[in-house]
């Protein structure tokens, strides 16, 4: 089984040794690749002096460099983390462990902090609202529970990895790779891990505000590519509800009196019931649509084994 530990990262020179040493005493037998997305300070330096092979990524955000890593290193089995010092390197030989024994695609590290104190050091409090946030919308709409969609700690098979594609840059890769294990229904589970805070020195590139809009945005554009009945379906049932309830008072009147006193509200409680079937004969459309590109996506997931298939029982079985 070849492990290939992925840390992304950008100006992280406080913490990327210790993070390089802490998996290098995890998983003594993985490659551990670092790669720099335009850091400014000697990032590159402390991670090659801890022996980590260094690469680089110039298109700045962190979807570019997941694609990246994803694209360029071979392996069997890949931990993906932050470069930060956040995650529990000790974590990752029991989530390896996981993945491989029980034939899984990904394994998500759910952060779990040792006390309420810490975990509102580690955690602001803009971003455990967000994350909750973000994490009941895309459990609803795939019918799972999802604890931490935004976790950056994650393991991942070999065909997970090289059927992933995505258009997204920043920091809403982490929502990209849920999405897509749901969509293809790969087998998936979660463990959890604590969580700690960023050593002196490190600063987070997450803007809350920015960047939580981003997030939904792409869960947003996401849903559409894969979900789009879903999505389509529930705007036109708001589209639907606001026009029955402006038709009432109108239809009310009718009723009453044979006259339409309030043409505007009629015309616009006829305007948003033609917009809710328009939005629901949309949606059927791009399901079809969808389910073709996600047969397609499958059929490529399946050219490559599952995660701990034993060659001796392959062959046996043939």
């Amino acid at each position: 089984m070849r492990v290939a530990v992925l840390i992304p990262c950008r100006n992280e020179e406080a913490a990327i040794a210790s993070v390089v040493a802490g998996f290098r005493a995890a998983l003594p037998q993985a490659d551990i690749y670092v790669y720099d997305n335009c850091s400014t300070d000697r990032t590159r330096e402390r991670a090659a002096s801890a022996g980590a092979a260094v690469r680089s990524e110039l298109r700045v955000g962190k979807g570019n460099v997941v694609c990246r890593m994803f694209a360029d290193v071979d392996a069997d089995v890949y931990v993906l983390v932050d470069g930060d010092g956040t995650y529990d390197a000790s974590s990752a030989a029991g989530m390896v462990e996981m993945l491989w024994r029980d034939g899984l695609d990904m394994v998500t590290g759910v952060r779990v902090s040792a006390s309420r104190a810490a975990d509102r050091a580690a955690y602001r409090p803009g971003h455990r609202l967000g994350n909750h946030l973000l994490s009941g919308l895309v459990s609803r709409a795939f019918s799972v529970q999802c604890a931490d969609v935004l976790s950056g700690y994650r393991v991942f098979s070999r065909r997970f990895v090289k059927s992933f594609a995505t258009r997204v840059t920043g920091f809403e890769v982490e929502t990209a790779l849920t999405v897509h294990a749901l969509e293809l229904q790969m087998p998936v589970a979660e463990m959890e891990t604590p969580y700690g805070t960023r050593p002196q020195g490190s600063a987070s590139k997450l803007r809350t505000g920015p960047d939580g809009v981003r997030i939904l945005v792409a869960i947003v554009r996401l849903l559409l590519e894969v979900r789009p009945f879903y999505l389509m379906g529930m705007a036109s049932m708001v589209f639907a509800g606001v026009s029955v309830v402006l038709a009432y008072p109108v239809l009310a009147t009718y009723v009453e009196t044979g006259l339409v006193p309030r043409l505007p509200t009629a015309v616009l409680s006829a305007s948003l019931m033609v917009l809710a079937f328009l939005g629901i004969a949309t949606g059927l459309i791009l399901e079809m649509l969808t389910r073709g590109r996600r047969e397609a996506k499958r059929l490529h997931y399946l050219l490559f084994p599952a995660p701990g298939l034993d060659a001796a029982d392959s062959c046996s079985k043939d």
